[in-house]
């Protein structure tokens, strides 16, 4: 057990270190022919690795400040790696990037309510009978996560202001403030005012452990203060090796075949998968509700800190900012609102809840390559 932990300990020191060093190796080359072939997959592959290092880092952190603040740094952390990608492959790409960061927001939110929700309700039903989970914490992360997406993602379409799914500039500000001010108070919600309605629920007799999150005792200050220092780093090398790497994604999606709409599914992919596998353990322990808040949380963080971020950035970004969905994105968005909110009333679900959220989410990434 001790190798096994000093092995993760080492691979989570060397990795950052390793994708610093690649990021200054890489940076500025443009190379043709196989040696180009080679860089795009040391760099995919190192930042694949840094991304991985990132999070755990995080949760690191998070063990050591315990819950519901654990979650919340996960999402922010995956959320500042989310705007890192979205803004690099817009500043960086030579094709139309107008809907790259409606695609990537959406696809996050699309992922996180259908796909980790879902995981995280089969993994835990099928473990221990039935998933449970507190109603209200849930219940208000959803309908924030709602509110969000329509205030963002439904209301360009409709408005009229500017031609076409875009916001007027009073309108992108009013939806970045509005965005940020509802995220500020779903956070305050959680951590400090009603934080009970986030922790996970005692569905059994047993001792629980110190820190109530149903982990192995917290880490030292010490080890969180280096995971901490590590973190940023991974960050970085995250935001810089994605600049490097953005060529490689666009060419890669038109290669395939697919939509440009599907660079934001990747993405999307790429800085939520750590955090589904995350959320799974954490639903095997019988802590559905960290799964939910991780779910949510990041759904809610991609929403109410990348529009705002993307709202600023847009100053100095050529272009317009297309942020309306189409007829059936917004068709699949509705019905994942209302399967979410049967979900979640009761408090507890069993594994056809989950199945019906990963058929949405099959259903979404289908028509995302077959529109």
């Amino acid at each position: 057990m001790d190798a096994v932990v000093s092995s993760r300990f080492r691979w989570t020191v060397v990795t950052p270190v390793v994708a610093l060093v690649v990021l200054a190796a890489s940076w500025g080359r443009h190379p043709n022919g196989a040696a180009g072939a080679l860089l795009v997959a040391v760099v995919g592959g190192v930042l694949v690795g840094a991304v991985l290092a990132a999070v755990h880092h995080a949760e690191v952190v998070a063990h050591r400040v315990g819950e519901p603040f654990g979650s919340l740094i996960l999402a922010v952390a995956v959320t500042v790696i989310e705007v890192a990608l979205i803004i690099t492959l817009m500043v960086s790409g030579d094709k139309d990037t107008s809907g790259l960061a409606r695609d990537t927001v959406f696809a996050a939110v699309m992922i996180s309510v259908n796909g980790i929700v879902g995981l995280a309700l089969v993994v835990g039903a099928l473990r221990h009978h039935l998933a449970v989970f507190n109603p209200e914490g849930a219940g208000s992360a959803l309908a924030t996560v709602i509110t969000l997406a329509s205030v963002t993602l439904v209301l360009p379409r409709f408005t009229t202001s500017e031609p076409g799914p875009e916001f007027s500039s009073s309108q992108l500000a009013f939806a970045a403030v509005a965005s940020l001010a509802l995220y500020a108070l779903f956070v305050f919600t959680q951590t400090v005012r009603h934080r009970d309605f986030f922790l996970p629920v005692d569905s059994g007799p047993g001792p629980v452990d110190a820190d109530g999150d149903g982990h192995a005792d917290p880490p030292s200050g010490r080890t969180a203060m280096a995971s901490l220092g590590l973190l940023l780093v991974s960050l970085v090398s995250v935001v810089g090796l994605a600049k490097v790497e953005s060529p490689a994604i666009e060419d890669g999606v038109a290669a395939a075949g697919f939509p440009a709409a599907f660079v934001g599914v990747v993405i999307a992919l790429l800085v939520l998968l750590p955090e589904s596998i995350a959320a799974v353990r954490a639903a095997a322990r019988d802590d559905v509700q960290v799964s939910l808040n991780l779910a949510y949380g990041s759904a809610m963080a991609s929403i109410g800190l990348t529009i705002p971020t993307i709202a600023a950035a847009s100053i100095w970004l050529d272009g317009p900012l297309a942020l309306g969905l189409d007829a059936m994105q917004m068709v699949l968005l509705a019905i994942s609102v209302v399967v979410g909110v049967l979900t979640v009333v009761p408090g507890r679900a069993k594994p056809l809840n989950g199945g019906v959220h990963l058929v949405l989410l099959a259903a979404y990434l289908f028509l995302s390559v077959q529109p």
